[in-house]
């Protein structure tokens, strides 16, 4: 399938279109994580529907000293990636037709959300996503946009954003796509030399040792639930081999539902150890967090919440993130 390559507003409005329409943000340098996206997108239009993807390097998302001048501009591969995975519109448009007239002096802010995380580490970066998305929102006028969940406080502003201001469109969220070896897809995995690609994987294992820290807790107080409060417990998961589960079977099950700070320091055990690799991992946070505000979660918390990670490996920075649920709601 060949996508048409559209750079005006009024190109692809032009467009007739039976269904619906789907769109899928990005700036470029696409992978198979963005293939994965225009897939789900292609379902969700269905055979009469039209899936569009946006190219586009908002330069309102780069504070000073960061890389939109060596950001991998790849148009045509692009455009080859975007048709295979089913898209009918690579929407390109320059920065003068997003920004007539020069940088808006009206912007979305992101409120205290995007003052947190990577709000922190890149200050105004929200604001200037925002503001591009509800741009090219109008600009491409869909019924839905896709957005992963790797770029997991991204997703929650969009939403937050949308819902808001009232934009009347549909936010999907789909799963990150992650290499082989674990390393979450991004355009900028391609900057790393190989030792720096081995100090890189730490991202992931670290959120893979809190998520396996936190399924071992909640499989221990599911056991614990199973019988009674009393010797009868001991003796029910001495006999199963669990003898330190044994000893103290009745705390656990009048435990809270889960245990952020075991979650973080099996995270952060992993990342201590990558920052005394060669090349050092630099880590700038690891949090647990509410999805709903990305405020650090408390140790009787209940219901869904997001490992998040970001570090340096070189010059390059790198986000990952994992949803866990504590309580009764896993």
């Amino acid at each position: 399938m060949t996508a048409a390559l559209l750079r005006t507003a009024d190109e692809l409005h032009a467009r007739t279109r039976d269904g619906r329409r789907a769109v899928v943000m990005t700036m470029g340098a696409l992978h198979e994580g963005h293939a994965t996206l225009v897939r789900t997108a292609r379902e969700l239009a269905g055979p009469g529907g039209e899936v569009v993807v946006t190219v586009f390097v908002n330069p309102l998302q780069f504070g000073a000293g960061e890389d939109l001048d060596r950001y991998p501009r790849t148009l045509d591969a692009d455009l080859e990636i975007a048709g295979r995975a089913g898209a009918d519109v690579v929407f390109a448009p320059s920065v003068d037709e997003v920004y007539p007239g020069g940088e808006p002096q009206v912007r979305i802010s992101a409120g205290p959300m995007g003052e947190r995380l990577e709000g922190g580490s890149r200050p105004g970066h929200f604001d200037g996503m925002l503001t591009v998305v509800a741009k090219l929102l109008h600009l491409t006028r869909p019924d839905a946009a896709l957005f992963g969940q790797k770029d997991a406080q991204q997703l929650a502003l969009i939403r937050r954003m949308t819902r808001d201001l009232n934009f009347g469109v549909r936010i999907v969220a789909v799963p990150t796509v992650r290499e082989e070896d674990g390393l979450a897809l991004s355009s900028r995995n391609r900057y790393l030399s190989a030792r720096e690609r081995r100090t890189a994987l730490a991202l992931s294992q670290s959120l893979f040792a809190g998520r396996d820290r936190h399924a071992a807790q909640e499989a221990l107080r599911a056991r614990a639930r199973e019988v009674p409060a009393t010797h009868a417990r001991a003796e029910a998961l001495s006999a199963i081999g669990e003898s330190r589960a044994a000893a103290d079977a009745h705390a656990v099950a009048k435990a809270a539902p889960g245990n952020p700070a075991a979650v973080r320091a099996a995270a952060r055990q992993i990342l201590d150890e990558a920052q005394r690799l060669d090349p050092p991992l630099r880590l700038d946070y690891l949090a647990l967090v509410d999805p709903s505000d990305f405020t650090e979660i408390e140790d009787d918390f209940t219901g869904e919440a997001v490992l998040a990670v970001a570090a340096r490996v070189g010059t390059t920075r790198l986000i990952d993130n994992l949803p866990l649920t504590f309580g009764a709601a896993s």
